[in-house]
């Protein structure tokens, strides 16, 4: 990299917020989580976390949501980080919630486990009794999110209210909360899908080999190329077909579409989502389901 080149490089800045972030949950609350899906963005938060306690271990576990229709790959990937990284791994699965009755599976061509996520989600922090949980949510991705503070207020029903948010002057994050409340921390918050991937590129960091071009049998539905699952309710004219794509965003198999692509490095990547034309989230099939879909799912509790 030229030393004139400064579109490329990460600010620091953003990663000693984030760790500044870090330290706080530490320190105001009793028993953090970071949730984890084993996308780009909760990677960087396990970096963060890594490096705002190193040489202590990370004091938080990291909380997975298995909805049982993940890419195999993301699967592994988050094996292999757990081990690696040394913090504890806790998964809950959403099919334990469908045989206990607690959600039904949708049914349909546009099924998905999606949704049901979020009941899996707000017994496993009622189980661990869990006051805050770390996601890796950014404002720049979907405007719901932009609503977001950086240290979120849940009521004791794990739901979201955009007009009860608390202000956040300067560096002040205010961490109390009532009995039966729940805190959603970000601490990439202010970062772009830019900043993360040149962040990934600068420190580099081990991606899941979704995100890289690759051969895979899709289909295409709604001018979107979704990947040839079994999860996925298909009909007779959506024959599977090979083509070289990856995943901008990593999400369930049966709501992440792919964009055809031929980026198999970080600089290809990053040189590609320079010149995209659609968000990250624009290959989400479930933010697509209405206008408003994405702060509907945090008012009852998402992510």
């Amino acid at each position: 990299m030229s030393a004139l080149d400064l579109t490329n490089t990460f600010p620091r800045e953003l990663e000693h917020e984030a760790i500044y972030i870090m330290r706080e949950v530490a320190a105001q609350f009793e028993r953090p989580v970071l949730l984890f899906s084993g996308g780009k963005d909760s990677i960087t938060l396990v970096r963060l976390a890594i490096k705002a306690f190193y040489p202590a271990k990370v004091p938080f576990p990291m909380l997975h949501i298995d909805t049982g229709h993940n890419f195999p790959e993301t699967i592994a990937f988050r094996d292999w980080l757990a081990k690696e990284s040394g913090m504890q791994l806790i998964v809950r699965y959403v099919q334990d919630s469908i045989d206990q009755g607690k959600v039904k599976e949708e049914t349909g061509k546009y099924a998905s486990r999606n949704m049901l996520q979020t009941v899996t989600l707000l017994d496993a922090i009622e189980e661990g009794k869990y006051d805050v949980c770390i996601g890796g949510a950014r404002r720049d991705e979907e405007k719901a999110r932009a609503k977001e503070r950086i240290f979120s207020v849940r009521d004791d029903f794990g739901q979201w209210d955009a007009k009860k948010q608390r202000p956040e002057l300067f560096d002040m994050l205010n961490g109390k909360i009532n009995v039966g409340e729940n805190v959603r921390v970000f601490p990439i918050s202010n970062w772009t899908e830019l900043d993360v991937w040149n962040y990934i590129r600068e420190e580099k960091m081990e991606i899941p080999s979704i995100y890289y071009s690759h051969k895979r049998q899709i289909i295409e539905r709604d001018g979107m190329y979704w990947p040839a699952s079994p999860f996925l309710n298909t009909t007779e004219d959506e024959v599977p077909f090979e083509a070289t794509v990856r995943f901008r965003t990593v999400g369930d198999m049966t709501c992440t579409a792919a964009v055809l692509s031929e980026a198999v490095t970080l600089d290809k990547i990053i040189e590609e989502i320079k010149e995209a034309t659609i968000s990250e989230r624009g290959a989400r099939i479930d933010d697509k389901r209405s206008e408003a879909a994405m702060e509907k799912r945090k008012q009852v509790g998402y992510f």
